[in-house]
């Protein structure tokens, strides 16, 4: 009898240890909150540059109000945005309602880690490509609305992006040429 007890014990233990582990990992997964359905842009109001996508009439978009939590090494996609004025970045920026040039090393963070402009103007550290950058909060990459004329019909931001200015994507050492330019998987965290 006292070895069932055991064996009991340790398998009770061990399905205890798996629950937990499974709670944890998707306890950093950010869920969609919702969906909008996209609208076709008027002819000429949905810039295409840096290879933006454009919504598409009757698609779903998933939204979403989270991100993942910050770490000191918080995974991330790193996208590539134009922060001038007529640019696919769209108005200015949120957080000083200023245009920001491209050679100037800036981001916009998922409305999550935008966090209700809480790092407006604060830096953080990129790091991709086997180098490492420090760029400046300066927008939100909105991932609760979009595909209308405010988010330039383009779709919402995924929940684990960070949009970068040309200068970041130069500073990390990414090639124009590379497959990478444009899209890839970075990390970040806040900068001291």
């Amino acid at each position: 009898m006292k070895t069932f007890a055991s064996k009991a014990s340790v398998f009770l233990l061990a399905i205890l240890i798996l629950t937990s582990c499974l709670y944890y990992s998707e306890a950093g997964k950010c869920g969609a909150s919702g969906r909008i359905r996209g609208k076709k842009a008027p002819p000429g109001q949905c810039n295409r540059d840096d290879d933006s996508d454009c919504c598409k009439q009757g698609q779903m978009y998933p939204v979403y109000e989270c991100s993942p939590p910050v770490s000191s090494h918080t995974e991330a996609f790193l996208t590539l945005n134009s922060f001038e004025k007529g640019k696919d970045g769209g108005g200015p920026s949120e957080c000083d309602n200023q245009y920001h040039s491209d050679d100037t090393p800036v981001v916009a963070l998922s409305t999550g880690w935008f966090n209700h402009k809480s790092r407006c103007l604060k830096k953080i550290t990129i790091t991709g490509n086997g180098r490492s950058v420090e760029a400046m909060v300066v927008d939100e990459c909105d991932s609760t609305a979009g595909c209308d004329e405010e988010h330039d019909y383009q779709p919402p931001c995924d929940y684990n992006i960070v949009d970068a200015s040309k200068a970041v994507w130069e500073a990390l050492g990414v090639n124009k040429n590379s497959p990478q330019w444009g899209g890839m998987h970075i990390t970040w965290s806040d900068s001291d």
